[in-house]
């Protein structure tokens, strides 16, 4: 029996396999036997006859593209013999990619953010309201005023060194005396007229009235004595001060907020320093001071020996008040601004250099902190007044108020009104 299709012989294999032949006739032994798609499987039968008795011939290639005229399909272009997914071939069912949601994906993307937001905020609240340090008590303070309109922060800068390196003793011209006294004084009114900070210059004449001991509980009662008014804070302490201020004015303190040297030159270096007009040459040796006329940005140090300085001052100590309104409020307006509040790397090193460093009454509230710097920064914008307390003359050496000024002074506060008595 001849083994090879169409009738060739073994001989007819060898002199055309392998052997250079001219001939482009495909090698039919190689030939899949074809099937017809569409068409069920012949069920059982005789088995195929032997090559060379009746294999169907190819069809030919009429398309270009594998297929004959009588609608019959090679699937060699599509990879469909094998089951391979190479194209789409006749039989092949495409399914296309559903459109994205877009609305789901924007809804989800802001419950993200949104949630995000409020676990920082939340996170951030507690974290700062934790280092508070509510140390003083207003309500060991006796025979208080009524309360008025508004509200009224007692500020006090204090030359406290408490933590401070003998370094930064140095560096910052603070010297090491032990304890700690008022380096300066504010009362800040806010209201719905604007904000209203008075300095109350230390040298200030006033009169210690009964009080209770802060840490005694003793009472002690007033002998009408006279002194300066930093005396009261270097006698007892906040709660004296408080009590010695509402005493002499019969203004109700409602806030206390205290800071020390190195916690105020902290709080200036972590904002990046703040830019001040300095309206004339100053040199103090006692305070550091070295200063030209003109614009310029003072970093923790310089800010220091600027808020310190009087002798080197006309007016002294009402000159140096004057000076440190204008560094406080423009130190509120930094903390304030954009480029610190919304940057996290600005604005956690200045919160941890501020909140580490103040000390507060006991009923203080993060909110009502954020009131008292909003405030001072409307003070700076120029919406707000600043002023010395009404001084009259001297007496013994010391700062007297003047009595029909103060008084009148307080009656605008008490009941929220817009300031008219200038100071000086």
């Amino acid at each position: 029996m001849n083994d090879w299709p169409e009738g060739w012989s073994g001989d007819n294999r060898g002199s055309g396999y392998g052997r250079g032949s001219a001939s482009a006739r495909p090698e039919s032994a190689r030939v899949m036997r074809q099937v017809r798609r569409g068409t069920p499987p012949p069920g059982p039968g005789p088995s195929a006859p032997p090559y060379g008795a009746g294999v169907p011939q190819q069809p030919s290639y009429a398309d270009g593209q594998g297929h004959g005229g009588d609608g019959y399909d090679s699937g060699y272009n599509t990879g469909q013999v094998y089951g391979g997914g190479g194209g789409q071939g006749p039989g092949r069912q495409v399914r296309d990619r559903p459109a994205p949601n877009w609305r789901r994906r924007i809804k989800w993307t802001a419950i993200t953010v949104v949630t995000v937001l409020v676990v920082t905020t939340v996170g951030t609240y507690f974290w700062a309201d934790s280092k508070l340090n509510r140390e003083v008590d207003l309500s060991k303070v006796i025979e208080r005023p009524g309360a008025g309109e508004g509200t009224n922060y007692l500020i006090v800068g204090s030359d406290s060194r408490e933590g401070m390196t003998d370094e930064q003793k140095k560096d910052l011209h603070t010297g090491s005396a032990e304890g700690k006294r008022t380096d300066s004084m504010m009362i800040l009114h806010t209201g719905d007229n604007g904000a209203t900070l008075i300095s109350l210059p230390r040298d200030s004449d006033v009169e210690i009235p009964s009080f209770v001991g802060s840490e005694s509980g003793k009472k002690y009662p007033g002998t009408g004595r006279h002194t300066k008014l930093n005396a009261a804070y270097a006698e007892d302490g906040p709660e004296l001060l408080v009590r010695t201020i509402e005493h002499n004015t019969g203004l109700r303190l409602d806030h206390y907020v205290e800071i020390g040297f190195a916690g105020f030159a902290n709080i200036v270096d972590a904002v990046g320093g703040v830019e001040m007009d300095i309206p004339q040459d100053i040199k103090d040796k006692k305070s550091g001071a070295d200063f030209k006329k003109g614009k310029q940005t003072l970093n923790g140090e310089e800010a220091l020996a600027f808020v310190r300085t009087r002798y080197a001052l006309a007016g002294s100590d009402l000159d140096r008040t004057k000076n440190q309104q204008k560094f406080l409020s423009a130190l509120a307006g930094q903390v304030a601004t954009p480029s610190t509040v919304l940057n996290p790397f600005k604005l956690y090193p200045t919160m941890g250099a501020g909140l580490d460093s103040l000390i507060v009454d006991k009923d203080m509230g993060l909110f009502d902190l954020a009131s008292m710097f909003w405030a001072m920064k409307s003070v700076s914008g120029g919406e707000g007044t600043s002023m010395n307390m009404p001084i009259s003359g001297s007496v013994g050496g010391n700062l007297k108020w003047d009595d029909a000024k103060v008084k009148k002074l307080v009656e605008e506060l008490k009941n929220d009104e817009k300031v008219t008595v200038s100071g000086n």
